[in-house]
């Protein structure tokens, strides 16, 4: 039911920090004269020297530039942390759950202030100064915070690497930014499972001479290899370091970060943000998006190493004075209702995560939810993938009660912050659909020429205009971020997604222009075809690749997770071939169904799709890097599964 609406639930809209009636009047005045809009927007932060130029931007391919405030200065740590003091010295922060059950820590703001200040000395002490790079290699912990608030604190860039990501990747990131300093923890703890920072970061630092230094936290009491000269002991280090660090003034255009894409395919791009644009849209944006009021505890599910925790876990709850809840763990470990249960014991008001996460714990039913109470729950978000119509309607009536709006945000780490969302108390919900663009946005669906759709319209999504919070370039290759997001189509920035827009003005995300599969020349987006198949009563997830045929170009391979106790049966697979005839047409009925109990994901929650193409083609060499895999015995389970079907097929 792709129209089905649901409506701002009764007394929410009055309630609102933004209405109906406030979006669109907000709305215009941004799109009319965003200059305006976005300097009031910036009043939000503390600045040192206020700004008199607020934006100076070209899309143009030969004249790129994306300038926001540029003579204005400020400090990134001083508006997160040393505005909220003292009167919120002994508030908390920061609630932090570790993996195991019962290992928890609340850490307060002035605790947050005083180990931000002693680690900015050390990273002074080691030579650290502005402009150079640090490189953060941490599971969930408070250090995270600590590292990336120390090194903005002294106009240091940080780089924070996924902790789930090899040695190798590891390297590549330090290599490519010239890391000074690694800051990491003898060990991670996920799902029951230790695993080795520390070794990980010796391995990737063989052959990096920029790294001088590397600080350790001690996560728990496993040894770990130490250098003596090189490595220093977190505790030790900030227990001896003065407490007060006077914080540099930074330019707003100056990088206040470097995040890389996952690099999944070719080389990871290590996207730069700047410090007065990001944080102001950053810090705004989280508190209109998210409802916020003075009081409300926080919570995304999001992994450090990603822009959904930098933008919406650490910078926007820190600068608007928030708690938020760090879990380090996994939601099904020790069982599958230990989320459930951090939210009962928090009082969490406002819960941000994943889709994948979701469809994982649609599988285990409604029991490991119902013995917890969620009644604290006001707003529900959607992050990191489209989630198809079912996933969003367990999120709302499960989890939700029914009585919470969904932000179904779309972004990306190239756009900083979110650019799409239906505004809860503004914007009633549609399943699966990502709603209407954000204060100061312009999207644009075109058609492969470049030229604008009006009105209802599918086609590839593009902005026009810029937004304060985007990414500047990729760190040492500027005619890449060129290419890649502004030479496609003239005058606007290119997502590389297709999206659909229908007559209310609300957008749905169909995926990467390239993950669709072309049949009989017909192209067809694989989430939409994922969920139809998941919209099955049958099917927890499900993963959809093109594959060759030698009719049609292509086929369509779905990858299929049933739901526990459901029986893997040919009269099944039929069924669902004939489920997805019905509800999108007999050319996007899949050709072939392989059962998998689990799909090949990496710890952040995405499906690899790579090697799903692979092993669909009947490869089954060489699946490049690995290292990200979450569980590599799924992938050993996917290829036995397909070559026993071969083997079948040919002695049939």
């Amino acid at each position: 039911m792709p129209d089905e609406i649901y409506p701002i639930p009764t007394g929410f809209a009055e309630r609102a920090r933004v209405n109906a009636e406030d979006y669109r009047r907000r709305y215009r005045a941004s799109i009319e004269n965003p200059d305006a809009f976005w300097a009031e927007e910036a009043k939000f932060l503390q600045w040192i020297k206020p700004f008199s130029r607020i934006s100076d931007t070209s899309f143009d391919a030969r004249d790129l530039r994306i300038r926001w405030f540029e003579d204005g200065t400020l400090n990134a740590s001083v508006n997160c942390v040393d505005r909220h003091l003292p009167g919120k010295a002994d508030c908390a922060a920061i609630l932090w759950e570790g993996d195991a059950p019962g290992e928890s820590r609340v850490v307060t703001w002035g605790e947050l202030a005083d180990k931000v200040n002693r680690l900015a000395n050390v990273l002074k002490s080691l030579g650290v100064a502005k402009g150079d790079v640090v490189t953060i290699y941490l599971p969930v912990i408070p250090e995270v915070m600590v590292a990336m608030m120390a090194c903005v604190r002294i106009g240091a860039v940080h780089s924070v690497v996924f902790s789930g990501f090899s040695a190798e990747a590891l390297a590549s990131r330090i290599a490519d930014a010239q890391a000074k300093v690694l800051v990491t923890a003898n060990e991670g703890h996920r799902g029951g499972r230790a695993h080795p920072l520390k070794h990980n970061a010796d391995e990737a630092l063989r052959d990096q001479p920029s790294v001088r230094h590397v600080v350790v936290i001690k996560r728990s009491s496993a040894d770990a290899p130490f250098t003596p000269g090189r490595d220093l002991w977190y505790d030790e280090a900030v227990a001896s370091a003065a407490p007060w660090c006077e914080p540099v003034e930074i330019g707003a255009e100056d990088p206040l970060f470097i995040l890389y894409t996952s690099g999944s395919t070719g080389k990871p791009k290590g996207l730069v943000h700047t410090t007065g644009g990001y944080l102001t849209h950053a810090g705004t944006s989280w508190r209109n998006i998210f409802d916020w009021r003075e009081g409300d505890v926080f919570w995304s599910t999001a992994d450090v190493g990603w822009v959904t925790a930098h933008t919406y876990k650490i910078y926007g709850p820190l600068l608007n004075g928030a708690t938020s809840v760090m879990f380090e763990g996994v939601p099904t470990w020790p069982d599958s209702s230990r989320w459930w249960s951090l939210i009962e014991k928090h009082k969490v008001s406002i819960f941000y995560t994943a889709p994948t996460a979701l469809r994982s714990l649609m599988r285990e039913g409604d029991g490991p939810v119902r013995k917890h109470d969620l009644s604290s729950l006001r707003v529900l978000g959607s992050v990191g993938e489209p989630i198809n119509p079912d996933a969003w309607r367990w999120f709302h009536r499960t989890i939700g009660g029914g009585r919470c709006p969904i932000v179904d945000t779309y972004w990306q780490t190239e756009t900083g912050a979110v650019l799409l969302t239906p505004l809860p108390g503004a914007v009633p919900n549609k399943p699966g659909m990502a709603g209407r663009p954000y204060f100061g946005v312009r999207p644009e669906v075109v058609d492969a020429r470049g030229a604008a759709l009006e009105g209802p319209a599918s086609g590839n999504l593009c902005f026009r205009g810029s937004w304060p919070g985007q990414a500047r370039t990729i760190l040492n290759d500027r005619e890449r971020f060129i290419q890649t997001y502004f030479a496609p189509y003239p005058g606007r920035f290119f997502t590389g997604d297709g999206a659909a827009r229908d007559e209310d003005g609300y957008y749905r995300i169909s995926g990467r222009v390239d993950d669709v599969v072309n049949v009989s020349g017909h192209r067809l987006g694989t989430v939409e075809l994922e969920s139809a198949i998941a919209s099955h009563p049958a099917v927890t997830e499900a993963a959809v690749v093109g594959y060759p045929h030698r009719v049609k170009g292509q086929g369509v391979f779905a990858y299929v997770t049933l739901k526990e106790g459901v029986a893997e049966t040919e009269p099944l697979r039929r069924e669902i071939m004939g489920w997805v005839r019905a509800r999108i047409g007999p050319i996007a009925s899949p050709d072939i169904i392989q059962w998998s109990p689990a799909l090949p994901k990496n710890r952040a929650g995405k499906i690899l799709r790579r090697i799903l193409a692979k092993v669909a083609a009947n490869d089954f060499e060489d699946f490049g890097d690995v290292s990200t895999l979450a569980e590599p015995a799924v992938v050993e389970d996917i290829v036995k599964r397909r070559q026993q079907a071969l083997a079948i097929k040919e002695t049939a």
